[in-house]
């Protein structure tokens, strides 16, 4: 059976990457997106990522505590906690004990956290999120499908799940 097409395209189709390479150069595209936006962030407000996420979770939710921080984040409470330990120490936030639970710690932005926020690139809660909140539903289960099959390919370990990107996990 004769072949089909110019030399050209023949060309072309031999040099075309195959499946695999093509997804992982759209693996990079996204990675790549988000780390340029964490360094932008981090030039520009001086402090990581997840920390400005963090930050603006404390100034839309005055008063909220460390649980309420993590699960508005979705992470785990003892990352919520180092992030809050983080941002307490640079002055950024202020806590207060609850007023009827003193267990209970309520926090709050400080002037200094407030003028973080002011000169950081947003989205606050990265670009990522941002993007996967836009899709449709459709094109998010379909995507939780596809990267569950890799995710399990890779046997990767479903705890780092709950550590935001822009951390080092700490």
């Amino acid at each position: 059976m004769a072949s089909t097409g110019t030399p050209r395209e023949k060309t072309a189709a031999r040099n075309e990457p195959e499946p695999a390479a093509r997804v992982l150069r759209r693996f990079r595209l996204v990675f790549n997106a988000v780390r340029t936006h964490f360094r932008a962030v981090e030039t520009r407000a001086g402090i990581s990522g997840a920390q400005l996420w963090a930050l603006s979770v404390v100034q839309a939710q005055p008063g909220i505590g460390v649980g309420g921080l993590a699960q508005a984040m979705d992470v785990h409470q003892s990352t919520a906690s180092n992030l809050l330990r983080a941002l307490l120490e640079a002055g950024l936030v202020v806590s207060a004990k609850g007023e009827e639970d003193r267990r209970a710690v309520r926090l709050q932005l400080t002037a200094r956290g407030r003028r973080v926020l002011a000169k950081a690139p947003g989205p606050f809660s990265g670009v990522l999120p941002e993007a996967l909140s836009r899709l449709d539903k459709r094109t998010l289960a379909r995507l939780e499908r596809d990267l569950g099959a890799v995710i399990e390919e890779l046997g990767a370990d479903e705890g780092g799940a709950n550590i935001p990107l822009g951390s080092d996990g700490r």
